[in-house]
């Protein structure tokens, strides 16, 4: 997988992109909880006021708590508030009103200074707590007092005088060591316990005043809520984005793959295409890659994403509240754990996805291609079974790989449930012990949700990862497969264009074979002339023929074309003198005048029409209705194969090579059309180099030149008369095709 990465270099600035909107929509999924844990504690649990800051407050309440304030916090209240006169508060006349300074109409003798909003909380927190339970009621105020006031009996007794009238009686001694009292009790007391009693102490002094509570909570709960709905819209239009962007990049991977492996099988020889099946090719070419283009898709965008959204949760989780992120240990162990077991199972039927795609992919090739045969042969049943076969092992493969995904998410959902629970439930002793607040808790659960979902993401990837990584590697083979014919370093250009073929001493064997399939072949085929080779079936025919435009290169020896070694041409070059007309005739989609100009699309609509005529191919053109613009099915199918032969020799003709090389390329013609066919060749291409592989005698037997070969050597070099004389297997193969009449004639 990892050397593919290399075809992601033009796509760098939209991963980049990618990534930052990825940070930015990981900002936003973790803004949510905490959101969502203000509307319930603030918004739900305190009406909307979110800090011990009033606002307001009466001069009478703000007298009180300043008895229970330090110089210095005295001066920073008095610095931020002023006694406003005759001021109407809804609808009541108050003569004390004490207000905050950024809400004064008039232009402050004291900026407001958002630095000091802190301190002046901290400043009124314990204050207004003993100032709350002072002026409560019940079984817990009443428990909370005997801890405040301890040491001081009249602050602590019940009766007529409340808290506010005793506390102004007593002298500033006593109350200064009674707040240092209360603020050691109060350091046994969770921060939040003291938070959420300032708070509502500030809840009830608006309330006393007569401000409209459920407007503030109404007003708080709205905004936070607008802001809920904007960071929401922003994930859903990031998150579209980078699906695009990655969308892009993969596409962009994908097609710099298709291109890469296309233009590698079109340089590949024989030897290479020796190593890759079809089948293999076509699965390599479209399923493989994409398989590697769907996971780079999930690699941008979740591979990128999770880390961040991991990383960030942790750091929020770590503010929320660390006394619970063992929780969180413990469910990715556990999820970890579930993933490892799971994969162990599952790995190798992921890696053997791929190869029975493959197999699949062989058989039905196989199948459709040779049906003729197989219903020639009444073997469509053993065929069913083979594909059969095929097929089941793919769906057994599938299914279980199938099962263990459909197991795993169910497993995940009760690990994920089963940590929720585990929250709540240590979560609740917390908020009973006053160490932590509900909407804390709810944001606790959030934040692990999304770790644990990351994580989770990461696995998943994991998971599919094998079959992408296989895929990536059978991508790789046909990339990086490393061409046996190249071209040269220095090439060579031809001087001349003469058409000489010198074959000097050639020898030739296969990849990891043992013995030579050719052995010294040494002739010179000449413009005007004819080289004919024939011989018996695997003698080497069909071999020679192949060396010659480089399809395989020479193990021994030398072929030269007019004095130049081929392996210091071009290959291009090379094969655009040489025209070779396959014993298979291969037609491509199109029409009869697209497949003749297939090697000379300039060609003029005369020079097409003379090369189907010197083929033989006209008379059968002239017949159909569309003429020149009859469809040609995928492979030929809708001509006969001595038709399909006749116009892959006029597609050869138009090209104009100056080397023509027939490969058993009139077998599937008549005797009467091949004679017409091999006359009017000798007219009309009377300065051309032939040479001719075949294997009927007729064929040849006006050739300049007849090679015969058996087991990969010349034993006979001549013509047909001299071969008939001193060539015996040449005699024996005449004798198989030619009357005795015919051959004492020829003698």
């Amino acid at each position: 997988m990892l050397k593919l990465m290399k075809y992601l270099k033009g796509s760098v600035f939209a991963i980049l992109t990618v990534f930052l909107l990825l940070v930015v929509q990981a900002i936003c999924d973790l803004s949510l909880p905490a959101y969502t844990s203000d509307i319930v504690n603030v918004g739900i649990m305190q009406n909307g006021i979110d800090r011990a800051v009033p606002d307001v407050i009466r001069k009478s309440e703000l007298d009180t708590l300043t008895l229970l304030m330090e110089e210095s916090d005295k001066d920073l209240v008095f610095r931020h508030y002023t006694l406003l006169e005759q001021k109407n508060v809804s609808d009541k006349e108050w003569s004390d009103y004490v207000k905050n300074y950024p809400l004064l109409d008039t232009e402050p003798l004291y900026r407001w200074d958002n630095k000091e909003e802190k301190p002046l909380e901290d400043a009124f927190a314990i204050p207004m707590m003993v100032a709350y339970i002072g002026n409560s009621s019940g079984e817990s105020a009443d428990l909370m007092k005997k801890q405040l006031f301890a040491n001081f009996p009249s602050m602590n007794a019940s009766g007529e005088v409340d808290f506010k009238t005793l506390l102004p009686m007593l002298p500033e001694e006593t109350r200064q060591e009674m707040l240092q009292t209360i603020k050691k009790v109060i350091e046994q007391i969770p921060e939040q316990m003291v938070s959420q009693t300032a708070t509502a102490y500030v809840k009830a002094e608006y309330k006393a005043i007569g401000i409209n509570l459920a407007k503030i909570q109404n007003r708080y709960i709205l905004l936070v809520g607008v802001k809920m709905l904007a960071l929401a819209l922003g994930i859903m239009l990031i998150s579209i984005l980078v699906t695009l962007l990655a969308s892009r990049v993969a596409g962009k991977l994908g097609k710099d793959l298709r291109n890469k492996v296309f233009q590698k099988v079109l340089s590949f020889s024989n030897k290479e295409m020796d190593q890759f099946s079809t089948a293999s090719l076509i699965t390599r070419s479209t399923n493989d890659i994409q398989q590697v283009q769907s996971m780079f898709v999930m690699m941008i965008r979740i591979v990128l994403y999770s880390p961040i959204l991991a990383i960030g949760g942790i750091f929020k989780v770590l503010q929320t509240n660390n006394s619970m992120t063992w929780i969180l240990a413990a469910g990715v162990a556990v999820i970890f754990a579930l993933i490892l077991v799971l994969m162990i199972i599952a790995l190798p039927k992921f890696k053997l996805m791929q190869k029975l795609v493959d197999r699949i992919n062989l058989v039905t090739r196989e199948i459709i291609t040779g049906l003729p045969v197989i219903r020639a042969f009444s073997t469509e049943e053993h065929e069913k079974k083979r594909f059969d076969k095929a097929n089941i092992d793919l769906t057994k493969n599938s299914l279980f790989v199938n099962r263990v995904m459909t197991f795993l998410m169910p497993a995940l959902m009760l690990i994920m449930n089963l940590i929720s629970i585990l929250i709540i439930w240590v979560g609740a002793d917390k908020i009973n012990s006053g160490s932590m607040q509900v909407g804390d808790m709810i944001a606790f659960i959030q934040y692990t949700m999304q770790i644990i979902m990351s994580f989770l993401m990461l696995t998943m990837i994991s998971i599919l990862l094998p079959r992408a990584s296989v895929s990536a590697k059978r991508i790789d083979e046909i990339i990086s497969a490393k061409n046996t014919i190249n071209d040269p370093a220095v090439e060579l250009s031809l001087q001349t264009n003469k058409g000489i073929v010198e074959f000097d001493h050639v020898s030739f064997r296969y990849p990891n074979a043992e013995e030579d399939v050719l052995s010294d072949i040494h002739f010179t085929a000449r413009p005007g002339q004819t080289t004919a080779i024939i011989g018996s079936t695997g003698s080497g025919k069909s071999t020679l023929i192949n060396l010659l435009p480089r399809f395989y290169d020479v193990t021994q020896g030398t072929i030269r074309i007019d004095g130049v070694d081929i392996k210091q041409m071009k290959q291009h070059e090379l094969r655009d003198r040489l025209g070779l007309i396959p014993q298979k005739g291969v037609l491509f989609t199109g029409t009869i005048e697209s497949n003749i100009k297939f090697g000379n699309p300039d060609a003029s609509d005369e020079e097409m029409k003379r090369a189907a005529r010197i083929a033989q191919a006209s008379e059968f053109i002239d017949k159909m209705p569309d003429g020149y613009q009859t469809p040609i099915a995928q492979g030929g199918m809708n001509v006969s194969g001595g038709q399909k032969q006749r116009l892959a020799i006029a597609r050869t003709i138009a090209k104009d090579p100056e080397i023509y090389i027939f490969d058993d390329s009139f077998s599937a013609l008549d005797y009467k059309t091949d004679a017409t066919l091999r006359k009017t060749l000798k007219q009309e291409l009377s300065n051309r180099t032939m040479i001719i592989v075949a294997q009927r005698i007729s064929t040849i037997m006006n050739a300049e030149q007849i090679l015969v070969l058996d087991e990969g050597r010349i034993i006979g070099k001549g013509t047909h008369k001299e071969l008939l004389k001193t060539c015996e297997t040449y005699r024996q193969i005449a004798s198989s095709q030619l009357s005795k009449e015919e051959l004492d004639y020829e003698e």
